[in-house]
C-alpha cells in the first residue's frame, strides 16, 4: 500500500513538473450554476514584457444536456477599462459524444479564450465568467445550469 502511495505522489508531482508553460491554473466549482452567478479569477501581476494565451477550462458530466456552451466574459484592467465577449463553445459531436478529455462521467474541455496577450498596466487584473445559456425560443437564460460541475481559468506562457 505504501509503494502505491509513494507512485501516486511521484507521479503527481512529475505531471505538474511538466506544465512549464502554466502561470495561471485555478478552478471553481459551480454546481447548478445559476445564470446570476459569476465565477471570478483575481490575477496578480504579470510580467508585462511577456506573451500568455488565456483559456476557460470547463469541467462537465452527463447530466449536461447540450451540445454548446455560452459564456459571457470580462477582464477588468487595473486602470479600469474593461472587456467583455460573449463566447460560444462546442461540448459534444454531432453523434452526441463528448468532447474533451477525461475518464467516466467527467471530461474536461481546454477552451481557447485569448491568444498573444500583454498584461501590460501595472496591478491585478480580474477576469469573470457567467453562464449565457438559454434554449431556443426563449428570451430568459436557463435559470440553474445542470452538468457543468467547475469552471477554470488558465494562462500559459506564450514562447512564439
Amino acid at each position: 500500500m505504501r509503494k502505491v502511495f509513494c507512485l501516486l505522489i511521484f507521479v503527481s508531482a512529475l505531471t505538474v513538473g511538466c506544465d512549464e508553460k502554466r502561470v495561471f491554473d485555478e478552478y471553481q466549482a459551480v454546481q447548478h450554476w445559476h445564470k446570476d452567478s459569476v465565477v471570478t479569477f483575481e490575477l496578480e501581476e504579470l510580467d508585462s514584457t511577456k506573451v500568455y494565451d488565456l483559456f476557460i477550462n470547463v469541467r462537465n458530466n452527463n447530466q449536461y444536456a447540450y451540445s454548446n456552451l455560452f459564456l459571457i466574459t470580462e477582464i477588468r484592467f487595473p486602470q479600469g477599462k474593461v472587456i467583455s465577449d460573449t463566447l460560444e463553445y462546442e461540448m459534444a459531436r454531432p453523434d452526441g459524444k463528448w468532447l474533451g478529455e477525461g475518464f467516466g462521467d467527467i471530461k474536461e474541455s481546454k477552451l481557447w479564450y485569448k491568444e498573444d496577450v500583454k498584461f501590460e498596466e501595472s496591478g491585478n487584473y480580474k477576469v469573470s465568467i457567467q453562464q449565457a445559456m438559454r434554449k431556443n425560443g426563449d428570451v430568459d437564460g436557463i435559470e440553474e445550469l445542470e452538468g457543468i460541475t467547475d469552471i477554470g481559468f488558465r494562462i500559459e506562457k506564450n514562447d512564439n
